[in-house]
């Protein structure tokens, strides 16, 4: 086990690795002709939650639009956040293995992680039926790993990500350059700015 208790490090990817939460919700605002203000909030959740708090239902059809418009005008705009690949680097010479907790489908997360300069630290995870904050996409990830959960950490940056780090039982370090305070990235470990000021706190005290 390494320094810290952790052999492993389950990531979110957007708003988290890749500042890309509000090109998320203006794809999803214009398919769903929706303000973005009222889309923003649930950036997070997939679109299987997303969709029915705002429209009252889950259309795969309109699913598909806000895919196609996300990869064609959004993501080749996107950028990592800062340090971004000099944390992933450090993780994996530390020798923790990562893997992504993601509700991207698996060609949009390949995108994601190549944004992110993360495609040789990072694997990717398995599907599952449930998006956050239900916890199938962690539970996915722990069973990857073959890890229990005591022994992973899980980074994100929405309310959502937290959720469903508790109900797996993993424990949370939280991020706030997604856009969303300290207090609603409960329970966690610790909160910290963003990928930057991780990499500090693991030079520091370990992970």
């Amino acid at each position: 086990m390494r320094a810290g208790g952790f052999d492993a490090v389950i990531l979110d990817v957007d708003g988290t690795l890749v500042d890309s939460n509000d090109a998320h919700a203006q794809a999803f605002a214009e398919v769903l002709n929706i303000p973005f203000e009222r889309v923003r909030p649930l950036i997070g959740m997939g679109a299987d939650k997303l969709m029915p708090e705002l429209i009252g239902r889950y259309d795969e059809a309109l699913a598909e639009r806000k895919k196609a418009l996300f990869k064609a005008r959004y993501l080749p705009q996107l950028r990592p956040f800062p340090r971004v690949e000099e944390l992933l680097r450090t993780l994996h010479d530390r020798g923790l293995r990562m893997v992504a907790a993601s509700s991207a489908s698996e060609d949009e997360l390949d995108a994601l992680l190549r944004v992110a300069g993360a495609q040789d630290y990072v694997e990717a995870g398995t599907e599952a039926d449930r998006s956050k904050p239900d916890p199938d996409i962690v539970q996915a990830a722990l069973g990857k790993l073959k890890l229990p959960a005591a022994r992973c950490v899980m980074v994100g940056d929405t309310p959502y990500d937290a959720r469903a780090a508790a109900r797996a039982g993993v424990p949370f370090i939280g991020l706030r350059c997604g856009g969303w305070p300290e207090k609603d990235l409960q329970p966690a470990r610790a909160v910290l700015h963003d990928p930057a000021e991780l990499l500090v706190t693991i030079e520091l005290q370990g992970i």
